[in-house]
């Protein structure tokens, strides 16, 4: 399945169904009167969370999402029925975002979640409805209310523990691969992951998630490389580890490269607990070990740097102790449940957050977001009065 994490598609609420004017006309009854029935309600725009889906693929080739209309009233006081809602299943870690990507609408982050974005309209009164000792005979039916529509995009952030970072080629997807039962595809060459990945490790009796993403380069933040699209996936991570490619020639340049990129980024990750790792440590000899691993402190502020080698299996175990310690200091701090993440790219950024897809923005705005409801501003209505008079 093709892994995406970004769509922006097009929902509206049903109408609602006109009321009905109509008067009751039956043989020997000397008194008749109006009883013209009342619209049905328009079907509501609902998301639901779900545990089974990891893609908005879905989301990618059908983008007009539709409740259906109230049906109009009917003679013998009969009320229409009820439009159907329609439900859109989202991954877990989804956000629906306005079509400005200013404000964050809805956040899935639990398994049967279900949040009403759009209600459907009222349906109309029928004659029925007006009917006074002094207007025995009323002639009105009123239209139903019109739904609501508007334009959101939906974008997915994976919920994970840690979340690796490193410059292209640092070893990410092969330590992934040596803790994990995941797969990612791996190379000698750069940008050989080009979606994220997940995968479930194992530390003593206790598990937590991993989430690996495409490598950064400098300047990614401006859309260098694959750009810092995909750092979205590590903001509700409780810990990064940070690996540094030992056969590099500066380690210490390698590491402010990419922390100037979570911190141009933006969204609290360069505050995040960090754990530097000297990775590839089976292709160095033991001093050039020493020398790096001082460097790599020093260039860090002194923080503790661990030696690693995920191809060779060295310290894997004390990496995988020393991320859980994190994890758990985190959940006793922050909570069990999922981390709070960002509504757009990064707050740091000189620009707002661009999507990837090739998808065209709508330039009518029909919709005004004040906060709590969406008001639509669209003009006039083709639904006429429903008329239905038996003889």
């Amino acid at each position: 399945m093709k892994f995406l994490d970004q769509a922006k598609i097009f929902i509206k609420s049903g109408d609602g169904g006109a009321g009905a004017v109509s008067f009751r006309r039956e043989k020997y009854i000397e008194f008749g009167g109006p009883d013209g029935g009342d619209g049905g309600r328009g079907g509501d725009v609902i998301v639901e969370c779900v545990a089974n889906l990891n893609t908005l693929i879905d989301y990618r080739y059908q983008q007009h999402f539709k409740a259906q209309k109230g049906n109009h009233g009917m003679g013998k006081n009969r009320t229409g029925g009820s439009g159907e809602d329609i439900v859109m299943k989202l991954p877990v870690g989804t956000q629906v975002l306005t079509e400005d990507r200013e404000e964050v609408i809805a956040d899935l982050t639990e398994p049967g979640q279900r949040i009403v974005l759009l209600r459907g309209g009222d349906g109309g009164f029928g004659n029925a409805h007006y009917k006074t000792s002094t207007n025995q005979a009323p002639r009105r039916g009123d239209v139903g209310w019109p739904g609501q529509e508007m334009w959101v995009w939906l974008r997915l952030k994976l919920i994970a523990d840690c979340g690796l970072v490193g410059l292209p080629n640092a070893g990410k997807s092969t330590f992934l691969a040596a803790v994990t039962h995941a797969r990612p595809k791996i190379a000698d060459y750069p940008f050989t992951t080009l979606h994220p990945n997940l995968g479930v490790a194992q530390a003593g009796e206790e598990e937590f998630i991993i989430a690996d993403i495409p490598g950064l380069i400098e300047g990614a933040h401006e859309g260098a490389g694959l750009g810092d699209r995909f750092l979205g996936h590590i903001e509700r991570c409780r810990v990064l580890l940070h690996l540094i490619d030992g056969t590099e020639e500066d380690v210490a340049e390698a590491y402010r490269v990419v922390r100037g990129e979570l911190a141009s980024y933006g969204g609290g990750l360069d505050e995040k607990h960090e754990i530097i790792c000297l990775n590839k440590c089976d292709a160095l000899v033991p001093e050039e070990i020493e020398e790096k691993m001082a460097a790599l402190s020093e260039a860090a502020g002194g923080a503790k740097v661990m030696p690693l080698s995920g191809a060779a299996g060295i310290g894997l175990k004390d990496v995988l102790f020393g991320l859980l310690a994190r994890i758990k200091e985190s959940r006793a701090e922050h909570g069990a449940g999922p981390l709070a993440a960002e509504a757009t790219g990064g707050t740091g950024k000189a620009s707002s957050w661009k999507p990837a897809l090739d998808q065209d923005d709508d330039d009518d705005k029909n919709a005004v977001w004040d906060g709590r409801t969406f008001y639509d501003l669209s003009a006039g209505d083709d639904d006429e009065d429903y008329e239905d008079e038996e003889e």
